[in-house]
């Protein structure tokens, strides 16, 4: 069977629906994941099914599914209750860039440019301080704000700049962005084609480089009873914690010295002892073995369990706390 086609995604849906079934705590990534392979198999309707499964089950990302499912119906006839979902999104101001970009990206896709700018425009006025460090996640947030703003024909400003510098590919957004562009697909000049074959490398090498990194460079995080827990059952792991404050301390810098070498996608991972112990027994070893941690931290994240770090500086914190990521393990980072 020819690869990407209807049947082989409906045949991945259905993979991931066994293994929500038998990993009950990942459903929520599984399903989301299910969704959007009934979406490319055109099965529209049962996609917006799974969507009010995950809603009608108080799920942990609710804007994002909310969004998810916004765009969906758009594409199958149901602009008017699309369009009332966006709204309330866009009311509510989620904390996550993903319902940003989703809500944005859905408004540009048909047509509606205004909205579709509006809404990149005050998601990064929610998510991002001026002069602070761009999280990896809002990057697309300023990259489509771009892209809008070319086929507005409107002037360059201090987001455009700052998306500039997070761009990755070799090929400036300027002419990855250029509305011209559908011109010279139909050009018989040479040079006009080999221009615009470039740029489509650039956007490929762009899109590649995303695709190689499916789930963050993730960091092990214990709650404060999980933790006590773990070191009552496993007393040799309190040289790897030798205490909650200094577990969390220890997270936060690392995570820091990895973004300070340029370290893209970074992300937390929350543990549990049961689901560690089941980790431990699956690779045939002892939870005691400190080589286990950063391989369960990896699995967990693979699964779709890993939240973005750094969080929005007025976001809550990823500790867990009520208090936002600024006046918590965030109030020491560099503006």
């Amino acid at each position: 069977m020819r690869p990407d086609m209807p049947a082989d995604h409906t045949t991945e849906a259905e993979r991931l629906l066994r293994t929500a079934a038998q990993y009950p705590e990942d459903h929520e990534p599984l399903l989301l994941r299910a969704a959007a392979h009934l979406e490319l198999a055109g099965d529209r309707d049962r996609a917006t099914g799974l969507y009010d499964t995950l809603l009608a089950a108080s799920p942990d990302h609710p804007q994002l599914v909310k969004a998810l499912q916004a765009a969906n119906l758009w594409e199958y006839g149901h602009e008017a209750e699309a369009r009332a979902i966006i709204d309330g999104l866009r009311t509510a101001a989620p904390l996550d860039p993903g319902p940003w970009e989703i809500v944005a990206e859905t408004l540009e896709s048909h047509d509606e440019l205004e909205a579709a700018h509006d809404t990149f425009t005050t998601a990064l006025n929610t998510l991002l301080t001026p002069g602070e460090e761009v999280p990896y996640p809002v990057h697309n947030l300023l990259i489509g704000r771009h892209r809008v703003r070319r086929l507005l024909a409107l002037d360059h400003d201090d987001w455009d700049g700052l998306a500039d510098r997070v761009n990755p590919a070799s090929v400036t957004l300027d002419e990855l962005h250029d509305p011209k562009r559908l011109w010279s697909l139909g050009s018989d000049n040479p040079a006009e084609l080999q221009a615009e074959i470039t740029r489509l490398r650039a956007e490929l090498g762009s899109y590649r480089s995303a695709l190689s990194r499916p789930f963050p460079v993730a960091m092990l995080h214990w709650p404060a009873p999980e933790l006590a827990e773990l070191l009552t059952a496993y007393p040799t792991l309190t040289t790897e914690y030798p205490s909650h404050e200094t577990h969390l301390s220890h997270l936060e810098s690392s995570l820091r010295d990895l973004a300070a070498t340029g370290t893209p996608n970074l992300g937390i991972v929350t543990a549990t002892v049961p689901s560690y112990e089941a980790f431990a027994a699956s690779e045939q070893s002892s939870p005691s073995n400190t080589d286990l941690l950063p391989q369960y931290a990896t699995t967990l994240a693979a699964r779709g369990r890993a939240t973005p770090w750094p969080p929005a500086r007025n976001a809550p914190c990823w500790c867990g706390s009520t208090n936002p990521y600024r006046a918590c393990h965030g109030a020491s980072a560099p503006a």
